[in-house]
């Protein structure tokens, strides 16, 4: 029987702008984040924070 590997996470909280959102996704997208969450931001609900995660190299 082969041990599990167990995966190590890095995360990352990013606020979008207005008018620029999927530039902002697709950036942090194409370097390797996957998308976790998008809420609004706690100190200004007008904005909205994204949460992204990725694997950390083994």
């Amino acid at each position: 029987m082969t041990a599990v590997q167990q995966v190590a996470w890095e995360y990352a909280t990013v606020p979008l702008i207005e008018g620029a959102a999927k530039q902002i996704l697709d950036l942090w997208g194409a370097d390797g984040w996957e998308l976790i969450q998008v809420v609004p931001n706690p100190t200004n609900p007008d904005q909205l924070v994204a949460y992204f995660k990725r694997a950390l190299p083994a």
